[in-house]
């Protein structure tokens, strides 16, 4: 029986986890636990697919020349989950990303899943919106770009300074979007309709 390195890493995981367990004095063995590990071995695996995947890869999938369109295109309330990489615990939110197209529009599925892809690593959240904007930049060249991101973060909740209702927000930004006018309209945008 061939076992692919997936399946490897997974049983290496797992066997972490184990160790984890009874570092925190739980009894890996019992029926709770048993099954435990190998689950957040899977769930580790899922969580970081993000650097088994090429965001513009995905955005090139799909690139469009012939639509002569120059104006914002936005994808905003993109549902994302992450997580710290201080403390890895979960922090998630909403993603609204815009683009004015110079040369070439993308399927608009394929701006969420760049989001995805970056979020599946171990993140912060500052860095999670710069890489969004940069491989839209980079891939598409468009005449600007901006990423805007809401999230709340476990790390700040669950422990630390312990506020619930905390939600942070970044926002980065090329091109035109450096202009006051178009971040304004930008913004205006995705709060419409909440």
């Amino acid at each position: 029986m061939v076992i692919d390195e997936t399946e490897r890493e997974r049983e290496a995981l797992a066997e972490h986890y184990k160790a984890i367990l009874e570092l925190l004095g739980e009894d890996p063995g019992r029926e709770g636990l048993l099954k435990t590990p190998m689950r957040v071995a899977k769930a580790m695996q899922y969580l970081t697919k993000g650097y088994d995947e090429d965001p513009e890869a995905v955005l090139r999938s799909a690139m469009f020349k012939e639509e002569d369109y120059k104006q914002m295109v936005i994808v905003k309330d993109i549902d994302f989950f992450s997580l710290c990489e201080h403390h890895m615990l979960p922090f998630f939110g909403k993603a609204h990303v815009a683009y004015i197209p110079r040369n070439y529009i993308t399927g608009l599925s394929k701006i969420p899943r760049v989001v995805d892809i970056f979020a599946r690593r171990l993140q912060i959240q500052e860095r999670l919106t710069m890489q969004i904007k940069e491989c839209i930049q980079r891939t598409l060249e468009p005449l600007g770009v901006m990423v805007v991101i809401e999230a709340q973060h476990m790390c700040m909740q669950m422990r630390g300074v312990e506020k619930q209702n905390s939600l942070t927000t970044t926002s980065d930004f090329t091109g035109f979007f450096q202009q006051a006018k178009t971040r304004e309209e930008f913004m205006n945008l995705i709060k419409s309709h909440r």
